[in-house]
């Protein structure tokens, strides 16, 4: 007599038992790594950066161009306010560098070697409401500001931040509470963090 092998599949429950499994990994995947929470902090890095980027730029302007002038101003790239104090600057999201964009009043342009910029940065959430203030995450519109005196030199830049990583007083790697600004919800940037309340 011939052996005839019998083919053995899976069977439902044990099919379902590794649905369940995968299941439960996948959902512990998600609480861990938390998707929508690194693509945040990828932002507030942009943000960081950005502020980085235009402070590192103005100081190259008050020090490069001779005899500089800049308006007071204070401008933003949001259409809504961010200010605490319930104060409104100017609303511009044009990005160009000679100074009449959102940095209104710096020409980059003017810098002997040419504008250290391209373009100016926009918040890359502008406009919605996603960052944090004073009453908690989603609190106020993500969007930039910058203020200047009239005295050169003398300016401020502001961005909210989005993620509880940055932007949550209890943050892990706060930056809006340890800039030595005046406001704990706001990362602030420029040589005087008092011009924007």
């Amino acid at each position: 007599m011939e052996n005839i092998k019998k083919e053995r599949g899976f069977t439902l429950i044990e099919l379902l038992v590794v649905i369940a499994i995968l299941a439960v990994l996948a959902t512990a995947v998600v609480l861990v790594l938390n998707p929508a929470e690194l693509i945040k902090q990828g932002r507030d890095s942009t943000r960081i950066s950005d502020m980085a980027a235009l402070n590192s730029a103005i100081a190259l302007f008050v020090a490069d161009v001779r005899n500089p002038t800049v308006p007071a101003t204070c401008y933003t790239t949001a259409t809504t306010t961010l200010l605490g104090n319930g104060g409104s600057c100017t609303i511009s999201t044009s990005t160009a560098v000679d100074g009449t964009g959102w940095v209104h009043g710096i020409n980059f342009t003017q810098i002997s070697s040419g504008s250290p910029l391209s373009k100016l940065p926009i918040d890359p959430n502008n406009n919605i409401q996603g960052c944090w203030g004073a009453t908690g995450a989603n609190a106020i519109t993500c969007g930039y500001i910058f203020a200047a005196s009239s005295t050169v030199g003398v300016y401020e830049i502001d961005a909210a931040m989005e993620s509880a990583k940055y932007g949550s007083p209890t943050g892990a790697a706060n930056v809006t509470a340890t800039d030595n600004g005046n406001d704990s919800y706001e990362y602030e940037v420029g040589s005087n963090l008092y011009l924007i309340n």
